[in-house]
């Protein structure tokens, strides 16, 4: 859906003549951005493609497995991620930057969570460390919820279960698309049945659920309850071509409170990520104005008065 309606945007601008003052070459208008699929990725997405697109680009996003869009970052298909945590993705993502294929132009979110979690109740019985999961395989049903095949967290749990870390040989993965976990820590919640599952904030799940996370697991997902920030990445290539797109991609900061906003619209209405967004930044258009501090609009103008004047906003 949010392909499809940039895509389209995309199409009616291709018929217009570029401008002289351009500030970035034609071939930079479009805007190749990849979304791995979690509701806080939709809602960076959004936000990043509805303010591109006020100031003249064309954003395409699409949405592909992580691997996928590493890949298509090395081979020039995407130019575009903005959900790279560290340091918990660092074993993914650090390959294809040591190779020069991702460059890493900046942070774009402090403060983030990102390890196992399980609901309160389980939390009250015991279930508190990383080192008790094991104590509660039988209630457990030896199952650990994760998400889509090829996650770096994944990685990371496949390898506890491979070394026995904390005990966890014999325990089950359960690879899920992000959507299909939640509604499986819905269906345990629901029933009072224990649950360990990936987790992480800003994320609905942190305020939908009763839910704590596990401590013990620093030499897994980081310390401080897998403490983490996200940070941009873009193709060199796009970044070299692109200084005006770089600058605002350099630019670019969320806050946790931005970006669960944002996906609570999109919980609450249905809603996907660029609609989610809009609807956010037209209530709270003066969070973003420095993401266009020294960026233009695509045509050379002031960059502040086109993303307003698309908006609606004063």
């Amino acid at each position: 859906m949010i392909t499809s309606r940039i895509r389209l945007v995309a199409l009616a601008c291709a018929v217009l003549p570029a401008a002289a003052l351009a500030s970035d070459p034609d071939g930079c208008r479009t805007v190749r951005i990849g979304d791995g699929g979690w509701m806080d990725n939709a809602a960076q997405n959004g936000l990043a493609a509805t303010i591109l697109e006020a100031i003249g680009y064309d954003p395409e996003i699409s949405f592909l497995a992580l691997g996928v869009i590493l890949e298509s970052m090395k081979s020039g298909e995407i130019d575009v991620f903005l959900d790279s945590w560290t340091p918990n993705s660092d074993a993914t993502l650090m390959p294809y930057v040591d190779a020069g294929a991702i460059r890493n132009v900046g942070t774009n979110l402090e403060g983030g969570l990102y390890a196992l979690a399980v609901p309160a109740y389980a939390w009250e019985e015991g279930l508190r460390d990383f080192a008790d999961i094991a104590r509660f395989a039988d209630e457990l049903d030896n199952r650990i919820h994760a998400l889509e095949p090829g996650n770096d967290s994944n990685n990371v749990l496949l390898q506890m279960i491979e070394e026995n870390a904390f005990g966890l040989a014999g325990f089950e993965l359960v690879e899920a698309s992000e959507q299909a976990m939640i509604a499986a820590v819905g269906r345990a919640v629901d029933q009072h049945e224990p649950i360990v599952f990936v987790g992480w904030s800003p994320h609905p799940m942190n305020v939908r659920f009763d839910m704590r996370y596990l401590s013990g697991g620093d030499d897994w997902f980081g310390p401080n309850y897998g403490s983490a920030s996200v940070w941009t990445g873009l193709r060199p290539g796009y970044a070299d071509s692109c200084p005006n797109a770089l600058r605002f991609f350099q630019n670019l900061r969320f806050t946790i409170e931005m970006e669960s906003a944002v996906m609570q619209i999109m919980e609450d209405t249905g809603k996907d990520g660029p609609e989610a967004a809009r609807e956010w930044l037209m209530a709270n258009f003066g969070a973003v104005t420095g993401w266009l501090d020294g960026v233009t609009s695509f045509d050379g103008g002031d960059a502040l008065v086109a993303a307003r004047s698309a908006l609606g906003v004063n």
